[in-house]
């Protein structure tokens, strides 16, 4: 596999502002497939945004309370409507599908609102803050039979995360056996929003990015259900900010047997060239592979690179640029024939479950010198 040049045309320096771009891979025609974006408070609605459109979907209608995030999302995306209300944009019958990232206690109740006007959901990660959000929502589905999908991006949105599943289902390094994730960020704090700060509304660590983490864990396993052996989070650096979890963990056990451990965190230094150095470890029966997601630190900024060994030998496939956001072409498919090849609601429920109970049952450490 040959190495492509770098991919500069994304965000880098903080993970809020995160959107790739990939290469069009259209599954409809203009207008088959018609959906809005809503609530704008988080950077990952471009990052939904662009992947959809690259898939063929079109964008009609945005909608946030605050003018000047619309006016920013409308100078991105110049043909979209601006919407006077929420209601304007769900009672519109051609809208199918409607895209959002509030803030995440906002998050559930939202995905209710649109399910009950007929449209299919698609929301930022977390997906919920309590597991009575995520009860209502298991309620809601089952009465609509609308879909209830999440931008789990760290696995969706990065081509070395989609390659690693793809060596997965190809048998490259046999039964998986242990995952192990390390998901830093940068956190700019300056740059972030009140509700970042407001435990309430963000929901806690492992809930918030180790959500991710979770998702990864039952895709790569191939795990139904998992339980929650050990999680922990702290404050160890940030004390202006009282309700801010700088680090956690999480140790969890499949129900096939297999292992995860991940940990993540707020202190990616300022010498990182990107916002986060995010590694995903899988371990296999017959084999091993590494992934550096976002970049190859002191060696090659270019992320996406993956390792690979197994009876074959060492092997390193550079796939930035080549193999694309399957994701995306495949939630519009199911949202049109109603089937579920992007990702089950089972699936994107059941990772929202075990992150809540992460998050419910973790130990707080006290910082040192506290």
């Amino acid at each position: 596999m040959s190495t492509p040049s770098s991919n500069k045309s994304f965000q880098t320096s903080d993970g809020m502002n995160y959107a790739p771009k990939g290469r069009p891979n259209e599954v409809v025609k203009p207008g088959e497939f018609i959906f809005a974006a809503v609530a704008l408070d988080h950077g990952h609605i471009y990052g939904m945004t662009g992947g959809l459109i690259e898939a063929g979907a079109t964008l009609k209608w945005v909608y946030d309370p605050d003018p000047a995030k619309m006016a920013a999302f409308a100078g991105k995306y110049p043909n979209v409507q601006q919407a006077d209300s929420l209601e304007q944009v769900l009672a519109d019958p051609e809208v199918r599908l409607v895209a959002a990232a509030a803030v995440p206690s906002e998050r559930g109740p939202l995905g209710l609102k649109v399910m009950d006007a007929g449209k299919d959901y698609f929301t930022d990660k977390t997906p919920f803050t309590s597991l009575d959000q995520l009860e209502a929502a298991r309620q809601k589905v089952r009465e609509t039979s609308r879909k209830y999908a999440v931008y789990f991006s760290e696995r969706l949105h990065v081509e070395s995360a989609v390659y690693a599943g793809q060596l997965v289902q190809q048998g490259a390094i046999g039964r998986v056996l242990q995952v192990t994730g390390f998901g830093p960020h940068r956190l700019s704090a300056p740059s972030r929003p009140d509700w970042f700060f407001e435990k309430d509304k963000y929901g806690g660590i492992l809930c918030d990015i180790g959500s991710h983490q979770i998702e990864q864990f039952l895709f790569y396993a191939g795990c139904k259900d998992a339980e929650v052996v050990h999680s922990k989070v702290a404050n160890y650096g940030n004390p202006e900010y009282p309700e801010l979890e700088d680090y956690g963990d999480a140790t969890l056990v499949g129900d096939n047997g297999a292992t995860q451990y991940f940990r993540v965190d707020w202190f990616t230094p300022d010498g990182l060239g990107t916002w986060g150095d995010g590694r995903t470890f899988i371990l296999g029966t017959e084999g091993y592979i590494e992934l550096r997601k976002y970049t190859d630190i002191a060696r090659d900024a270019a992320g996406d690179q993956v390792y690979l060994v197994n009876k074959d030998g060492e092997q390193h496939f550079s796939v930035r640029g080549q193999i694309g956001y399957p994701y995306f072409g495949e939630l519009i498919l199911d949202c049109l024939h109603r089937t579920e090849n992007a990702m089950t609601q089972e699936h994107v429920f059941k990772a929202a479950e075990l992150c809540l109970k992460a998050q419910q049952q973790a130990i707080h450490v006290t910082a040192p010198g506290k």
